[in-house]
């Protein structure tokens, strides 16, 4: 299973994103979508597609957060990380610092961020991921720079 991981679209994304997600299985979105009509051409591939509610939504379209299993493992899905990984959680994924982010705490519970797809900063480029999910294997968290 391939799933695309974006955040922090603000409203704008490269022209060629949508073509470069047709191949995900599912699209999930970390928030800070802002007008939901953003995500139409998303929504045209035809792939099932997850969306937390961001800190810049003018809207309450979407859950705060979400708890999604695949594979036989449990992923945590907010825009705003959370102070400590919710319990039962093997990754905790998140958007708002339009920074990447890839490590593991004491737990062993995964935090990641597929950085910011539209304005990204403190000098890390405009990025989304690939969550790639194989049976009986540890899932893969591959960032794409854009």
């Amino acid at each position: 299973m391939r799933i695309a991981v974006i955040s922090d679209t603000h409203d704008r994304y490269p022209a060629d994103l949508p073509a470069r997600l047709a191949a995900a299985d599912e699209i999930w979105h970390l928030g800070d979508v802002c007008a939901p009509e953003v995500l139409v051409e998303f929504e045209l591939l035809g792939k099932p597609l997850h969306v937390v509610l961001g800190n810049n939504e003018a809207h309450n379209f979407w859950p705060i957060e979400l708890t999604l299993e695949r594979g036989g493992w449990r992923f945590f899905l907010t825009h705003i990380p959370p102070r400590r990984a919710p319990r039962g959680a093997h990754f905790v994924l998140h958007g708002h610092t339009h920074v990447p982010r890839d490590e593991a705490d004491a737990g062993g519970v995964r935090w990641l961020n597929p950085g910011c797809i539209s304005r990204p900063n403190r000098g890390a480029p405009a990025s989304f991921a690939w969550l790639v999910i194989e049976p009986g294997g540890r899932p893969e968290w591959k960032l794409v720079r854009v």
